[in-house]
C-alpha cells in the first residue's frame, strides 16, 4: 500500500534530538537549539503544499526457518546477536519473533520503505547552511513518515493495536508494541536485503532506486520489517566472527568476499 503525507501531517512526528545531534548541538544551551528548531520550522512551513512524503508497506504472511524468514514467499537470511546485552538472555535473531514453520501457523510480518519529494532533496548548493538544513530536514522527514506510517499500521492497517493511545514522546520512546528495524541499522546492517525487500515492495513506486550496493536514493529514504510479537525488541548484532559471515554468505546464495563487502563494517578484524 502507498501513503502520500502533506509535510504537516510529519512534523509532528519528527524527533528533534537527532536533529540537533546532525547539528553537532547535543549538550549546547537551549536557546540555541531554539533559535535553530525555529528556522527549520519556518523553513517546513515554505514546503507545505509542494512538497509531499511518501510510504510504501506491504503486510505478508510469514515464517522462520532457523536464522531465516520466509515472507511472500522470499527467504530472507537474517544475522544472529553474536553477545546477549545482558547476561543469560539469549542471543537474538530478527527471526525469533516470527512463528517457526515447523508450528504449521503462519505469522504476518511487515515490509516497508519511506522517503520524501526528490526536487525537496536538491536542496541549495550555492548556500552551504540551507544545503545542510535541507538534507537534515529531509531525513528527518522520511523517518517522521516511516514513525507515522507505523503508527497508522499497528493500529488500523495492521490492527493488533487499536486502542494504543500514546503521546510522542511515549512513541520516540518506543514504548508501543512491536518494532521497526531499518536496514542499516545495528540489528540489520546488511544494505543488500534491500534488494529482497525491493522485489516484494517494487519501491521505485515512490522513487526509491538502489545502487549496486544495495544502498538507497535519494539518501532521505528508509526501509525495513515490522515485527508485532510483543517480546519483539531493538538489538545491536555486535561484531560478526567468520564463521557467521561464511554461513550467511551460503543462506544468502553469494561468493562470501561480496557479502564480506557488504558487512565490512560489522565484521571483527581479521
Amino acid at each position: 500500500m502507498k501513503l502520500e503525507y502533506n509535510i504537516s501531517d510529519i512534523v509532528p512526528y519528527i524527533n528533534w534530538i537527532y536533529f540537533f545531534h546532525a547539528w553537532n548541538l547535543t549538550g549546547k544551551p537551549q536557546a540555541e537549539k531554539d533559535k535553530l528548531q525555529a528556522d527549520a520550522e519556518r523553513i517546513l512551513a515554505s514546503w507545505e503544499g509542494h512538497y509531499h512524503t511518501y510510504a510504501l508497506f506491504e503486510l505478508l504472511p510469514a515464517n522462520s526457518d532457523g536464522d531465516d524468514l520466509i515472507v511472500g514467499g522470499e527467504r530472507i537470511p537474517m544475522l544472529r546477536q553474536q553477545r546477549p546485552q545482558r547476561k543469560g538472555e539469549p542471543n537474538l535473531c530478527l527471526a525469533d519473533f516470527v512463528y517457526p514453520l515447523s508450528m504449521g501457523k503462519k505469522d504476518v510480518v511487515g515490509l516497508f520503505c519511506t522517503t520524501v519529494s526528490l526536487e525537496l532533496q536538491k536542496g541549495n548548493d550555492d548556500d552551504a547552511y540551507l544545503k545542510m538544513m535541507h538534507q537534515v530536514l529531509c531525513d528527518r522527514l522520511a523517518e517522521g513518515t516511516a514513525e507515522k506510517m507505523h503508527e497508522e499500521v499497528r493500529r488500523h492497517y495492521w490492527g493488533y493495536a487499536p486502542d494504543e493511545q500514546l503521546t510522542m514522546q511515549q512513541t520516540h520512546n518506543e514504548e508501543y508494541q512491536g518494532i521497526r528495524p531499518a536496514i542499516g541499522y545495528p540489528s540489520l546492517p546488511d544494505t543488500s536485503v534491500n534488494f529482497i525487500l525491493d522485489k516484494l515492495l517494487d519501491m521505485k513506486q515512490v522513487g526509491i532506486r538502489l545502487t549496486e550496493n544495495g544502498m538507497m536514493t535519494p539518501h532521505a529514504s528508509v526501509s525495513g520489517f515490522m515485527f508485532a510479537h510483543p517480546l519483539s525488541r531493538y538489538f545491536d548484532l555486535g561484531k560478526i566472527g567468520e564463521d557467521q559471515l561464511r554461513d550467511y554468505a551460503h543462506r544468502r546464495g553469494l561468493p562470501v568476499e561480496l557479502v564480506r563487502k557488504f558487512l565490512q563494517a560489522s565484521l571483527l578484524k581479521r
